[in-house]
């Protein structure tokens, strides 16, 4: 039976699956029902019923299937490469869903099917503020429970994509924050006319030094914005790999501190949650990384990515911004104005670094706030919490 609502590559995907897993089962499984999940411009996700199955009492598996080139770093094997790393983990610290089976050739995976989940920005922008709360927070610990669970395990992912024919690559967004760290002062003076001094281009550069090799690395997916997290049973779990890494671990718990830097759900985080979201991240790496219990050290590192991530979000949005100020986001109704995002992104920086001494971050981020008020005199200057927390603050 065929959802008449499915797409064509929806039902392309599944019958695949189909095939694939009765090769490997070496009898017919059948797979019926399939439900389009969306997936992106790259990709189709689908859920399938498992109609005939005689090797298994799964119910229902979800296909996701690349489509198009694969380019010279192909994001499938990279997803492949991240469910084998975590499928091999304890259930109890397993981030994601399980693999089933992968196909090389159609660029096909089929997964454990997690049942029908909101993601994390569903709960933000619900009206359970505790629900949105408790999920945030289910957020952190998994993050934290993830990096302590793939700490030193760099080699292992390596090994795993070289198996795939692929090699390991460096962060994805290494090369755009060392192009953000030498062009954005020029895109500064150029569209804002603000200039900004050697003291705050030196004080940018200890947040690219955590892309290289420090001694706090883990797995990371590169994108762990809400959209991208599924709220559980179980518990908040990750999905969407493609651009999985290793990278200091502090870069993704600083995501909170922005929060989630260019993402197009970047609406504010009261600052109450956010330091609970942090707390709870600490206690999940802190007994693999005793040094990161240290408020001082942390926080060091911390306001170094936060340094990062406003940088790069700047550099990708601000261009954008002066040909159309309009959502971050496709979802008008679920993605806030650029030119109020940026404010807020050096608001936030500008308080934490006048309080660890970096003078010269503070006063650009000043600078920067006052140039995009006058050049956005109708956007709102303060950025709106997410919808779950509004009612709280009425």
């Amino acid at each position: 039976m065929t959802d008449p609502q499915a797409t064509p590559g929806a039902v392309a995907a599944v019958a695949g699956a189909a095939r694939l897993l009765s090769r490997r089962a070496g009898s017919e499984v059948e797979l019926s029902e399939p439900e389009d999940l969306g997936g992106s411009g790259s990709s189709v996700v689908a859920r399938a019923r498992m109609a005939q199955n005689p090797f298994s009492d799964r119910r229902s598996v979800v296909i996701k299937q690349y489509q198009g080139d694969p380019g010279a770093s192909d994001p499938f094997r990279y997803e492949v490469a991240s469910c084998q790393l975590f499928t091999a983990l304890p259930s109890d610290v397993r981030p994601s869903p399980v693999i089933i089976a992968h196909d090389p050739e159609q660029r096909l995976l089929v997964l454990e099917d997690l049942g029908r989940s909101m993601t994390l920005a569903d709960k933000l922008f619900g009206p359970d503020r505790d629900a949105a709360r408790t999920c945030l927070l289910g957020w952190a610990r998994g993050l934290g429970r993830m990096q302590a669970a793939t700490a030193g395990r760099e080699g292992d992912f390596g090994a795993l994509l070289r198996r795939l024919g692929e090699k390991i690559r460096r962060d994805p967004i290494a090369d755009q924050a060392r192009a953000a760290l030498a062009e954005l002062p020029e895109l500064l003076a150029g569209t804002l006319g603000v200039e900004v001094g050697p003291m705050a281009v030196l004080e940018a550069r200890g947040g690219v030094r955590l892309l290289g090799g420090t001694g706090f690395r883990a797995f990371s997916p590169s994108d762990t914005c809400p959209d991208n997290n599924l709220v559980t049973s179980r518990g908040v779990r990750f999905v969407d790999f493609e651009w999985g890494c290793f990278r200091d671990v502090v870069l993704d718990a600083a995501y909170v501190r922005v929060p989630f830097p260019s993402c197009p759900a970047s609406f504010a985080l009261p600052q109450a949650v956010a330091d609970q979201m942090l707390d709870a991240w600490r206690a999940e790496v802190a007994p693999v990384w005793p040094e990161l219990d240290d408020p001082e050290l942390l926080e060091s590192r911390l306001v170094d990515a936060q340094l990062l991530w406003v940088w790069w979000s700047t550099w990708l949005l601000l261009p954008r911004v002066l040909d159309r100020d309009g959502p971050i986001g496709a979802d008008a109704g679920r993605s806030p104005r650029i030119s109020t995002a940026l404010r807020h992104y050096w608001t936030g920086l500008g308080a934490v670094a006048a309080r660890s001494h970096r003078p010269a971050t503070a006063d650009l981020a000043a600078a920067v706030v006052g140039a995009l008020d006058a050049r956005f005199p109708d956007a709102p200057s303060a950025l709106p919490v997410f919808p779950a927390f509004r009612g709280a603050e009425r």
